[in-house]
């Protein structure tokens, strides 16, 4: 299951095991009030929503592929977030921890780098779109 949404992240949705499961890894990116020293407001995703669901389920058959998890979810939230509140969750289910930590990492990090979801955020003195997929580059431009 992946998913965009606008509204807040259902974390007790993305946690369901199988009978084989022993382990649950959740990742939760969360706002937050401060980046590079700048006090940030609430920050704003927008997304190429058709590619970046593409895109996030690519990642989470990659995820299935490559190690032995029996289950992968993503959830992204798109709009407006205020400080504290969840922006992202990963949750992948396997039989054991190694694996499941392993693939909700490579999750999380290639969702950063290839997903089409750009981030801007919002300070006192002005607002900053962050470049690259997953907003996690450096500032493009000041509105």
């Amino acid at each position: 299951m992946v998913r965009l949404t606008r509204e807040p992240i259902d974390l007790t949705a993305l946690q369901g095991v199988a009978p084989a499961d022993g382990a649950l890894a959740l990742f939760v990116g969360v706002v937050r009030s401060d980046n590079a020293g700048r006090g940030v407001l609430y920050l704003e995703y927008e997304a190429y929503e058709e590619m970046a669901l593409q895109e996030l389920e690519s990642i989470a058959a990659q995820a299935r592929a490559h190690w032995p998890v029996s289950d992968v979810r993503i959830a992204h939230r798109l709009g407006r977030m205020e400080i504290g509140e969840a922006s992202v969750a990963v949750a992948v289910a396997s039989p054991h921890r190694d694996e499941a930590f392993e693939a909700c990492r490579f999750a999380i990090d290639t969702l950063k780098k290839s997903v089409p979801i750009w981030k801007k955020e919002f300070y006192v003195d002005g607002a900053v779109w962050l470049e690259g997929p997953g907003g996690c580059g450096h500032e493009a431009h000041i509105a």
